[in-house]
């Protein structure tokens, strides 16, 4: 528990965390000790209720904590929906209970962001190893068809038994498994922003997410065969890529470009079968595609990169707003994006030059650590297979050609500088486009 204690030293919101079998009947206690004199409300819907919300009503009724009749969704469709937004807020405001979440990703982002609405703080027992979004602060949530994320707090403090996780369906542990697995290139990104002089690492936030990732990982068989000691590891992985969100107060400790492709595929309300494509499976799709554009990298190098032409080509700010533009036309809510996004990381030829620079100084050791930091793309691959989460884009309803459209607005999609950003300033984006979609590539397309 010594990572966790170190963790919870530099959190800006939860405060208290409990993991370990059986654990649930201990929410009552921490209610107690961080809502001293007040009331609870158990949110769920009826999976979660029956999983675990039963046994968090038992621990306040012995405790003695006063609480109001459970409040559980019904809707088999249930998602993180402005709809379920109004119902949660509509029943909250008619008590001043602190609620408690049951449940995963949906029902932690609707409690998150109707607390924040009504100014209260709450508790999570999670049921699912599902993603990093627990502990980090930020809901996702679906207005008028579009996902947006709004920043608001963390749970104040988190249960979780990996004994009722493990018994969750497979695959929600998978998409918990691809949105670790996405820390490795995520990390890699940011050795590449530290040597480019754009955004220096962090050792806390680091040591948080990269610290024990590998043994995390390491057996995606166990996972999907619901190994209770393999799903408290992946467990505490995505819960400790929470804290160091809050501790760095920004995602870049554990998101890069590979998440990029999720947040673009949220703005189009990417669906596959019927149902919302889950953030841990738009995610894995991205690994892969960060993963190929790293080894890209390294196989190109920067040793012989020719800086001058470089900055020759580099684009005015109004020539490349132009060709923003021209990329979205058609698509408003990417277009405002992308505009303020790439505003926010555009530098001039002298800003260029310095990057660029800079990467090539660091590149004999930077590649190195680059090469050590990243997982193969093969292994990536079987990795995903084997713990039944998403390994060729088709399996989450995307084309190749939708694919290779979307690497296409990645540049202009987030500020945050990613291994795109360098392909990007250093004119290689035509020649990973041809490595990944063109005769012979990864994802062959005749687009």
């Amino acid at each position: 528990m010594g990572k966790i204690e170190e963790a919870l030293r530099h959190t800006t919101d939860t405060k208290r965390l409990v993991i370990g079998p059986g654990c649930v009947r201990e929410s009552a206690a921490m209610f107690l000790d961080l809502f001293p004199g007040k009331k609870a409300i158990i949110v769920a819907d009826r999976n979660t209720w029956e999983v675990a919300g039963k046994d968090v009503l038992l621990s306040l009724q012995e405790t003695g904590v006063p609480h109001d009749e459970p409040f559980i969704f019904t809707d088999p469709d249930l998602y993180a929906e402005w709809t379920y937004v109004e119902q949660l807020k509509a029943r909250l405001s008619e008590t001043d209970a602190i609620p408690i979440a049951v449940g995963s990703g949906v029902i932690n982002d609707l409690t998150k962001y109707v607390a924040f609405l009504l100014g209260r703080r709450y508790i999570t027992v999670g049921t699912a190893a599902s993603m990093d979004g627990y502990t980090a602060y930020g809901s996702s949530i679906t207005i008028d068809g579009n996902k947006q994320t709004v920043d608001c707090p963390a749970p104040y403090g988190f249960v979780m038994d990996p004994v009722i996780a493990a018994e969750a369906p497979k695959e929600l542990a998978a998409s918990g498994y691809g949105d670790l697995i996405a820390k490795i290139p995520a990390g890699a990104d940011w050795m590449l922003a530290e040597a480019a002089g754009v955004e220096a690492i962090d050792p806390l936030s680091w040591g948080l997410v990269q610290d024990g990732l590998r043994e995390a990982l390491a057996d995606p068989v166990a996972v999907r065969n619901g190994d209770v000691a393999y799903t408290e590891k992946l467990s505490e992985g995505l819960l400790m890529s929470g804290f160091a969100m809050q501790a760095y107060r920004s995602s870049r400790p554990a998101s890069g470009m590979e998440h990029q492709f999720s947040h673009c595929w949220d703005m189009e309300n990417l669906c596959y079968q019927g149902k919302h494509v889950s953030h841990g499976f738009k995610v894995s799709i991205g690994t892969l595609v960060s993963t190929a554009s790293l080894e890209f990298l390294l196989e190109e190098g920067l040793d012989g990169l020719d800086v001058d032409a470089c900055v020759d080509a580099w684009k005015t700010w109004e020539e490349t707003e132009k060709d923003i533009r021209r990329i979205f036309e058609g698509k408003p809510g990417h277009l405002s994006r992308a505009l303020k996004e790439t505003k926010d990381k555009y530098v001039d030829k002298d800003g260029l030059r310095k990057q660029l620079v800079a990467l090539k100084a660091a590149w004999p050791a930077l590649s190195r650590r680059v090469k050590d930091q990243i997982v193969p793309f093969g292994t990536l691959k079987e990795n995903l297979r084997l713990v039944g989460a998403p390994y060729e884009p088709e399996m989450i309803g995307v084309s190749r050609e939708r694919l290779r459209t979307t690497l296409k607005y990645i540049p202009y999609m987030r500020s945050r500088f990613t291994n795109v950003d360098v392909l990007f300033r250093c004119g290689l984006l035509p020649a990973l486009d041809r490595k990944l979609f063109g005769k012979g590539g990864i994802w062959e397309t005749n687009m």
